[in-house]
């Protein structure tokens, strides 16, 4: 007949230590491989954002530049045609017969002209923009080319480490995952809890020297008996790690350091009163 699985929640606090240590160990397994990364994966990731700006710059330049040509072929339209009427009231000039039409054929032409030096104006502003836009383009496009190698290397480094280090992470996260199903639900979220909001990652530690394993804050006497009694769940109270005793967790703690008493010497002055108040008493009288 096959043993029945024992209810994470009716396990004895010592096994429910022992068993949250035991993950702890994995974990940290975890994280040193995650370490032997380095920070190539934050170098991908700033890369890849860093490329995604660029292209977002690239089509946000390229959609400008469109809209800069498109602007100036409307002006050079513009320019043609009034280019064209300028020309026609030109040669209506020379069969007015009247002083009033000749004027205001001239006015036609004034207008018209300032019109085309106003198209004029704008085709010179609109193509230095367009420049800047086309040279921004090409910068952007240059630096985009050159993050895009880079990204590619450091992807293949990652992948190269990631592909050495995968098998063993793997089984280790295996072991951590059928660890957690042997844990209480409240007791593992609040030792996740805690493990993210440290920076070392110990969620659980055991006491060394009188201290916290993870803050080295000093831990009462009373409160250290607690954690050996392993009767119930004991925190630190400055960062708030979970305490285990050493020997439960298969470490040999380091003694306490004791403080040397020194020897306090007379001072010199003091010592050398002393020697003169004999002298005064041992030394003989003269005779009457």
């Amino acid at each position: 007949m096959a043993k029945k699985k024992e209810n994470p929640a009716d396990m004895s606090v010592e096994s429910k230590l022992k068993t949250l240590f035991q993950l702890q160990t994995l974990l940290t397994e975890i994280d040193d491989i995650k370490t032997l990364r380095g920070e190539l994966p934050l170098e991908v990731e700033d890369l890849e954002d860093e490329i995604e700006g660029l292209r977002t710059r690239i089509e946000k330049a390229t959609a400008d530049a469109n809209n800069l040509r498109r602007e100036i072929n409307s002006y050079r339209n513009t320019y043609e045609i009034d280019k064209g009427k300028v020309e026609n009231y030109k040669k209506q000039l020379d069969t007015v017969r009247s002083n009033r039409d000749y004027d205001v054929l001239n006015r036609e032409i004034e207008f018209v002209s300032s019109d085309m030096e106003l198209c004029t104006k704008r085709i010179k502003e609109n193509q230095e923009l367009l420049t800047e836009k086309e040279n921004a383009i090409a910068l952007n496009q240059k630096n985009l080319e050159e993050r895009s190698k880079d990204l590619d290397i450091k992807k293949n480094e990652l992948d190269d480490i990631i592909a050495e280090t995968k098998a063993d992470e793997e089984k280790l996260r295996e072991k951590a995952k059928d660890l957690e199903l042997n844990i209480e639900e409240r007791l593992l979220t609040s030792f996740k809890r805690i493990r993210k909001n440290t920076h070392n990652g110990l969620g659980i530690v055991y006491v060394n020297r009188d201290s916290c394993g993870g803050c080295f804050a000093k831990i009462p006497p009373q409160r250290q008996l607690d954690v050996r009694m392993r009767k119930k769940i004991i925190v630190c109270e400055y960062c708030g790690r979970i305490l285990i005793d050493p020997e439960l967790a298969g470490v040999k703690p380091n003694a306490p350091v004791e403080e040397k008493k020194t020897k306090r010497r007379r001072s010199a002055p003091r010592k050398a009163a002393e020697t003169k108040a004999v002298e005064t008493q041992t030394e003989p009288q003269e005779e009457e």
